[in-house]
């Protein structure tokens, strides 16, 4: 993944009815290590990753850049949202030049089944076609992966295709603000 290029963060922490999009802080740190290392957060993604793999390179100040958005609800991070460039080499496009904006998301399970996930994605689509009007954005997930299949059908993303990568089917669909809920 590679970052949105001059498009720079929102000038303010973003709000929704019951969430906080923001830049992260050093606060956050231990909930970007809770989040790598949970099994059930890693089940899609590859696995959980080592916690003193995390203890060690997680830097004091995790994740801030374009396009990263912390996920704050009461003061607590629940989980992260991203947008960036999907690479050229995978699999997966809907320009022929590819480098696509790709959402991404993760939350740590206390927080699944509330309908944070659907907040804030909606809040972070709204923001990039603000700011890269007519753009789509892709999402790519594991078709196994029923809650992701169920939430990227909520937020307006259409199929393009499937395909096998990392093992497993993907689904890879795309978003438009001209067509996305928003």
């Amino acid at each position: 993944m590679t970052g949105l290029g001059a498009v720079g963060r929102p000038p303010a922490p973003m709000r929704t009815e019951r969430l906080v999009l923001r830049e992260s802080e050093s606060r956050d740190r231990a909930a970007f290590i809770e989040l790598f290392a949970s099994p059930e957060v890693g089940t899609y993604i590859g696995g959980p990753r080592p916690r003193a793999e995390l203890d060690r390179s997680v830097p004091g100040l995790p994740g801030r850049r374009p396009g990263l958005f912390v996920i704050d609800l009461d003061g607590a991070m629940i989980g992260m949202v991203t947008l960036d460039r999907r690479d050229a080499e995978r699999p997966g496009h809907v320009r022929p030049e590819a480098g696509e904006a790709e959402l991404g998301y993760l939350f740590l399970p206390q927080a699944w089944g509330c309908g944070y996930a659907a907040e804030a994605c909606a809040a972070a689509l709204d923001w990039f076609a603000d700011v890269l009007p007519g753009e789509p954005v892709v999402l790519c997930t594991q078709t196994a992966n029923d809650r992701a299949m169920r939430l990227a059908a909520k937020l307006g993303f259409t199929e393009v295709e499937r395909f096998e990568e990392y093992g497993a089917e993907q689904w890879f669909g795309v978003w438009s603000s001209a067509t996305g809920p928003g």
